[in-house]
């Protein structure tokens, strides 16, 4: 037997691998982009979006006559091993892709058509009984299909990676428990403020990514809205009517998700909005976590010239030429993967921009920047969860000292002494270098039994009324 079968196109005919379920198209798009070295078989959400859209599509079709009822259970058993995880190696096109993404929609139209041929008891190829064009793609155009495949996609990747987020945040919210007694230094612009405890700062942390979290759900909202349908540029040109509205039906159906058709299918058919949108959301992330890290990082320097007022858990050996010493290499590499989802949103922002007419060709290099960003930032937080949080350890001796051997304590002294005494106080500290307790008795400003009883650090961490 030939370890080929012959296909044509426009371009005319093309042997194509004997065991392979994709065809031509596929073969001429792996030909065409050899670009990331991504392949659609990397993300098998993308490949489940895709199967529920055209699920979706062929159950539509059937109900409005484009497809007969045997193609139609095919192309649903062939899109439900999909959905299941079976022949996701037969998606070996680049993410990087010229033609607006149509050589990932053919690839899921082939796979799908030759897994039907052969669940209806047909060859491969035979496409005169199923076609990836006619009947796969029946009523569609990649300028939907493809669309509604990412935002099914980009859905299922949100549910995922905000558990990924959530397990971080009770994990700092169990630090925040723990070191809820012990007083350190706050700081502002690097210089010493006033006291607080160590609990608020990793309270405050999880709190940011409480916030994130709301933030990424409101984002994902809009992957629930799709132009199917809209066919082309959104006129629904070769679809039959009643068509969208059975797809959608059927998208709810499979999915469980309020999923809703856009309000205006020429505007959704070019606009990458939900992607920027999306986008945005994990640079605000990012940048925010960056905030958490690059704390982490400064309140655990020294061992002995800097704050070290927390242990991270001890990695691996920090240099080739400094014996004993060891890096912050956790959030060290939380830093990097935020600068780069930082250039992502970067690159999605520029190609959002480049929508021309009733479309935009650049949605490929989006959605490969969209999913770098996704994975990288779940690689992350659970990295730095389980190498670095869990294990943080408090030096509360070190805290307390850099407590009361601080100027910053003087603050607590203003609505007693004034803030023009205050600042003397502070002053002659920070030329003399002796306390403050020590000079407001030799100014005479205070007896020690008052001192005693306002510079309690406990008493600087919330609002109180001290009556001397």
């Amino acid at each position: 037997m030939a370890n080929y079968r012959i296909e044509s196109d426009l371009l005319g005919p093309r042997e194509v691998p004997a065991e392979a379920l994709y065809g031509v198209q596929t073969l001429r798009g792996m030909e065409n982009f050899h670009i990331s070295g991504a392949k659609l078989s990397d993300y098998p959400s993308f490949i489940k979006g895709l199967a529920i859209t055209k699920k979706a599509a062929a159950i539509a079709n059937e109900k409005v006559g484009m497809v007969t009822k045997e193609q139609c259970d095919a192309i649903v058993k062939a899109c439900d091993e999909l959905l299941e995880g079976k022949h996701h190696e037969h998606f070996p096109v680049d993410m990087i892709q010229g033609g607006a993404g149509t050589s990932t929609n053919m690839n899921a139209n082939e796979v799908i058509a030759n897994r039907a041929l052969e669940i209806m008891g047909k060859e491969r190829g035979q496409y005169e009984f199923c076609s990836p064009n006619d009947h796969v793609n029946g009523s569609q155009s990649t300028n939907d299909a493809y669309p509604c495949g990412i935002h099914m996609a980009m859905y299922m990747e949100h549910l995922e990676f905000i558990g990924h987020i959530e397990m971080v945040i009770e994990s700092l919210e169990k630090k925040a428990k723990e070191f809820e007694r012990i007083i350190k230094m706050g700081r502002t612009q690097l210089q010493d403020a006033v006291p607080m405890t160590l609990g608020q700062t990793f309270g405050g942390f999880a709190a940011t990514l409480r916030l994130e979290v709301e933030n990424l759900k409101a984002a994902a909202q809009e992957f629930l809205v799709v132009n199917m349908g809209a066919t082309a540029i959104g006129t629904g040109i070769c679809s039959l009517p009643g068509y969208s509205k059975h797809c959608i039906d059927a998208l709810r159906e499979i999915t469980g998700w309020d999923i809703t058709l856009a309000e205006n299918l020429i505007e959704a058919t070019s606009s990458t909005a939900c992607l920027v949108q999306y986008s945005s959301a994990l640079k605000r992330l990012s940048i925010r976590t960056n905030k958490i890290c690059n704390d982490l990082r400064l309140m655990s320097s020294g061992p002995r010239c800097g704050l070290h007022e927390i242990h991270l858990p001890e990695r691996q050996p920090g240099s080739s030429i400094m014996p004993g010493k060891v890096n912050p290499v956790i959030p060290e590499v939380m830093n990097q993967i935020n600068y780069k989802v930082i250039g992502n949103d970067a690159c999605i922002t520029i190609a959002a921009d480049n929508a021309q007419l009733e479309l935009n060709v650049m949605e490929p290099v989006m959605v490969y920047s969209l999913f770098e960003s996704i994975e990288i930032l779940r690689n992350g937080f659970d990295t730095l969860r389980t190498f670095c949080i869990d294990g943080i350890v408090a030096d509360e001796k070190r805290c307390r000292d850099l407590v009361e051997g601080s100027i910053g304590i003087v603050t607590m002294l203003n609505p007693i002494i004034g803030y023009k005494q205050s600042t003397k106080i502070a002053k002659e500290a920070a030329e003399t270098g002796r306390g403050v307790y020590e000079l407001v008795l030799e100014h005479k400003l205070l007896t020690k039994e008052q001192l005693d009883k306002i510079l309690v650090p406990e008493n600087m961490i919330e609002p109180v009324e001290i009556k001397l």
